[in-house]
């Protein structure tokens, strides 16, 4: 894998608002320093050989999460057991409820180290099955950039790794036929939820573009706040602001938040089919994921030695010599509350997590691609899942150790 030197369009970021990333800048509100998260200075080419490696790790390691949240759904409930999941128990039966129908998965994004050059494998960071965001930009914008850079410009022997659009508008169709098989009727309305408290924009600019995968698919859709939906009490259903009963609903609004909340008693009672994510997925959402994964398949390739912490005994005998690791949430996003020891850094990230527990990890650091537009490109490679299949990347790099809110999307492309 390369980081090659780009001359961004012209109009690049009216180009890009047009096509919906409605945030193309992010500023620190401690520095004030303004950073550009689409970056077209620069772009990541991978060699076909590259794409087959890292699509078969994360559709190999999406059997293995499978097996993990099996694993969790039952260990996680013994007394004394060190795998806790920081939800309430009734959330976890809830979740091993809907993990045994089966219900059907939308996408889920793997985070992956990876560089191609030092002949190592891709390894595991993390999974986020519930609420990846990063969506819109790895399934279009980098595609119509390709498009204008490469393909109206007439270059051969390239392409990109990038079928996600057309296989979102596919799993949609899917789901319609499941839930019509399982009802004996297909779904009238499918809704679509967000939450209005993210100032950026990016989980509504998220929720419409998935929903606009929907309406692509043929099916009815309606865009509805989180705080709008209510409780049917006489008849034991989810509804609208029109108290419209829901009868299906994709929420970009993670599951552990959910089920805490004023109806989650109600929705793990009531253990509804329909909600997309599926509930299952509070076991892949999980950093706990990572050290089931690591108790299951020890020394797996593609894996990073992870423990619950500090409750497993082995995380105390295995990490006694682990000169450099991290020491993470269980439930934060964008690096928030991460503790980490490597590189000879000593950093603790501010955040508002890890009450609800901790997972211990080994340091491993992320390669390094220095360029003229920034003097360090620290990439994770984001491989997008579309149910059970691998269908693209979206690459995120960071100026130090952990990727934050503050990181830079650059564009991939194929060399063939």
């Amino acid at each position: 894998m390369q980081r090659i030197p780009m001359t961004p369009r012209q109009d690049w970021r009216e180009t890009v608002a047009l096509q919906g990333l409605v945030f193309s800048d992010t500023t620190d509100p401690i520095t004030g320093v303004t950073t550009s998260y689409w970056n077209e200075h620069a772009c990541y080419e991978l060699t076909m050989t590259e794409v087959d490696t890292l699509e078969m790790a994360s559709e190999n390691l999406h059997l293995m999460a499978r097996d993990a949240a099996g694993f969790l759904a039952e260990e996680c409930l013994k007394p004394g057991s060190p795998f806790n999941l920081g939800i309430p128990r009734e959330a976890v039966e809830y979740a091993k409820a809907s993990l045994e129908r089966d219900d059907p998965s939308f996408y889920s994004r793997f985070d992956l180290i990876y560089s191609g050059n030092d002949g190592r494998p891709p390894r595991m960071l993390e999974y986020n099955a519930d609420t990846p965001t990063g969506l819109l930009e790895a399934a279009l914008i980098q595609w119509y950039w390709h498009e204008d850079v490469h393909l109206k410009a007439g270059m051969t022997g390239i392409d990109q790794w990038n079928g996600l659009h057309e296989e979102l508008i596919a799993q949609w169709k899917r789901i319609d036929d499941h839930l019509g098989e399982r009802h004996g009727v297909r779904p009238h309305m499918y809704h679509f939820a967000y939450t209005d408290a993210d100032d950026s924009g990016e989980d509504l600019m998220t929720t419409g573009y998935i929903m606009d995968t929907a309406v692509q698919a043929g099916l009815k859709s309606k865009l509805v706040e989180m705080k709008q939906i209510g409780l049917d009490r006489e008849n034991a259903r989810f509804t609208d602001e029109g108290n419209l009963h829901l009868e299906a609903i994709f929420k970009l609004y993670p599951w552990e938040e959910m089920v805490f909340e004023e109806f989650g008693s109600a929705i793990c009672s009531l253990k509804p089919d329909y909600w997309f994510q599926p509930a299952w997925t509070m076991f892949l959402s999980t950093k706990a994921l990572s050290a089931a994964l690591w108790y299951l398949y020890p020394r797996h390739a593609n894996l990073i030695p992870t423990y619950m912490y500090p409750d497993d005994a082995r995380a105390r005998h295995d990490t006694m010599g682990m000169s450099e690791y991290v020491i993470k949430p269980l439930h934060a996003r964008e690096g928030a509350n991460i503790e980490l020891h490597g590189e000879g850094r000593h950093i603790v990230q501010p955040g508002g997590w890890g009450v609800e527990g901790y997972v211990i990890q080994e340091f491993c650091k992320l390669p390094d691609f220095p360029g003229s537009d920034h003097p360090h490109n620290r990439p994770v490679l984001g491989t997008w899942m579309v149910g059970e299949e691998c269908y693209g990347l979206g690459i995120r790099e960071s100026d130090g150790p952990i990727t934050d809110y503050y990181c830079r999307f650059v564009p991939n492309r194929i060399r063939i």
